[in-house]
């Protein structure tokens, strides 16, 4: 293990961080890159550094999201995209890429907006932010659990760690995480910050379905899913768990709270089609191709074996032809494509990938500066915040920019 990551001994640091995730460590790389001077240490209670960031995208870290326009990009926030909007004004994922690249990381932007290393490797971001850590000087602590907090008469903060070691904080971030670090919420409670209790969000669903257990791997590229009042688009992918892709993963983002109310216990419905007019449609094909067999011929570029499945499901022999569909066989067929109806018994989430839902109230923060609008000297930044994003690079995108901003304001 390379030196600057032993437990080293810091008695009394000017500036402590708590977590040394994404957030925690573009921070501390903030700081110091701000205010060399300034004494700067990461709290990190893994034997690890950025494990997130290591393990994410399959491995190979999906970055941030081509999206540069601020008013748009808020828009992939289910919780904070108010707070965000003056947030990504300051720094953004123009920022993000430059900043990166800057560093010797080329970066690339693929057709649905993800941005990836050109490595396709996630070790390449963890050695920059790393390799970074060590020419600025910001020391990291290993096996450091902090326990406790408490804030002195003088306006600095104790920390407590596992061990029995004392520290003494001027100004403290906490930037510890989401569900799986229940501990950075006690921190902050302590502190006289509230905290709403996290939920997972993009998740899977789980449906127990004998009508789909054949259809595993199948991905319908484009459809609409509903539930709960809620909708959203995109590909949808049949799994042997149930029902998942990106419009599964927005519809759960959404209604993570909702959804956690219900016990994870609902129904889902499925529009195949995406929205179109499947009457007219139907009409067409009788007209310009009826003399094929329906169930040989897909439409709305619905997979073939998806598309038989629905036929059958609609009871049309699959010998009909377009022409000879008779009136109560095209309402089956159009109900099927157009709501098809699943139970949902569960949720089904990557353990190491989980998002939450959850945290500090983001009316108890200051958005300009990422402090503490309750106790002075007390910031916050990334998952343990209220904020989460969609899939696809803007989860990453609310570490860096809460962690800039942290690192600008606790500069100064």
């Amino acid at each position: 293990m390379v030196l600057w990551l032993i437990n080293i001994v810091v008695s009394t640091p000017h500036l402590i961080i708590v977590g040394g995730g994404a957030a925690g460590f573009f921070a501390g790389l903030t700081v110091k890159d701000a205010s060399p001077a300034l004494p700067v240490t990461i709290m990190e209670s893994a034997n690890q550094v950025l494990r997130k960031v290591s393990i994410s995208g399959g491995g190979r870290c999906n970055v941030t999201h081509a999206c540069f326009v601020p008013r748009e990009l808020v828009k992939f926030y289910p919780r904070g995209k108010r707070e965000l909007l003056g947030a990504f004004h300051k720094f953004q994922p123009r920022d993000t890429m430059a900043w990166f690249e800057s560093r010797g990381v080329p970066l690339k932007t693929e057709a649905d907006g993800r941005v990836f290393p050109v490595s396709n490797s996630a070790q390449s971001i963890v050695d920059c932010l790393t390799r970074e850590a060590r020419r600025l000087n910001v020391s990291v602590r290993l096996n450091a659990a902090v326990s406790a907090v408490a804030r002195q008469p003088d306006g600095r903060f104790a920390l407590t760690l596992a061990d029995g070691e004392c520290l003494v904080a001027s100004r403290l971030l906490l930037a510890c995480g989401g569900a799986r670090n229940a501990g950075g919420a006690r921190l902050a409670e302590s502190l006289g910050h509230s905290s709403s209790a996290p939920v997972p969000s993009l998740f899977s669903f789980r449906v127990r379905d004998e009508r789909l257990k054949n259809l595993a791997g199948v991905t319908a590229q484009n459809v609409t899913v509903s539930a709960a009042g809620l909708q959203q688009s995109g590909a949808l992918l049949i799994t042997h768990e149930g029902l998942s892709g990106p419009a599964i993963l927005k519809l759960s983002a959404w209604g993570a709270r909702l959804f956690a109310g219900e016990n994870y216990r609902f129904t889902v419905s499925v529009d195949w089609t995406g929205g179109r007019d499947v009457g007219q449609q139907f009409t067409a094909k009788r007209r310009r191709a009826g003399q094929r067999r329906l169930c040989n011929d897909p439409q709305f570029n619905i997979p073939r074996r998806l598309w038989e499945w629905l036929a059958r499901g609609a009871e049309i022999p699959a010998d009909r032809h377009w022409h000879d569909l008779r009136k109560f066989e095209e309402t089956a067929l159009a109900r099927a494509l157009t709501a098809s109806q699943f139970p949902v018994t569960g949720k089904s989430a990557g353990r190491e990938e989980m998002v939450t839902c959850g945290g500090i109230p983001t009316r108890e923060v200051d958005f300009r500066t990422m402090q503490s609008k309750l106790r002075p000297n007390l910031y916050f930044a990334g998952e343990i915040l209220d904020v989460d994003g969609l899939t696809g690079g803007f989860n990453f995108q609310n570490a860096w920019t809460t962690g800039w901003l942290a690192g600008r304001a606790l500069a100064g």
